[in-house]
């Protein structure tokens, strides 16, 4: 599953690069579908992400606003946080099945680690397929979303 989450950071840095090129306008302009806006979706793919980490090792949810977040050089700023706590979870983390039991505050239901891990890596693909879809419509190429191909370093290179 690592390679998948280092993947997803990869596209992700991607389209912080594509964003950089457009002006704030498109990226805060209200689109349809997702949760609203460029801007607001890598927002909200970083905050998804860090705060069911933080769940599956029991540690306090923290709430990040998106009024504190609302500009690319922010968000960015907030994934490059996060990925280092996330990064550091997922070196212990290793492979194989882990069926222990997630409870988080904003879920009544209860999830394994394992299902938690698959979410993450769908949810992120699924928002950046949505990138892609506002892009076209700006007739603008998107970031390659192409898993063959790339050039994946290993946490556990390091």
């Amino acid at each position: 599953m690592i390679p998948f989450f280092e993947y997803n950071w990869q596209v992700r840095d991607e389209w912080f690069a594509w964003c950089s090129r457009l002006p704030e306008e498109e990226l805060v302009g209200p689109r349809t579908g997702g949760v609203g806006s460029i801007l607001k979706t890598l927002f909200h793919i970083i905050d998804v992400e860090y705060s069911w980490i933080r769940g599956i090792q029991g540690k306090e949810d923290i709430v990040f606003g998106y009024a504190d977040y609302d500009t690319l050089e922010k968000v960015r700023s907030l994934s490059d946080r996060c990925r280092g706590e996330v990064t550091e979870f997922l070196k212990g983390y290793g492979e194989g099945r882990n069926e222990k039991v997630v409870r988080v505050p904003w879920d009544e239901e209860e999830y394994t680690v394992d299902e938690v891990m698959h979410h993450l890596i769908a949810h992120e693909i699924h928002h950046i397929g949505q990138l892609s879809v506002w892009a076209r419509e700006l007739d603008l190429t998107p970031v390659a979303a192409h898993y063959v191909g790339r050039s994946l370093k290993t946490l556990f290179s390091n």
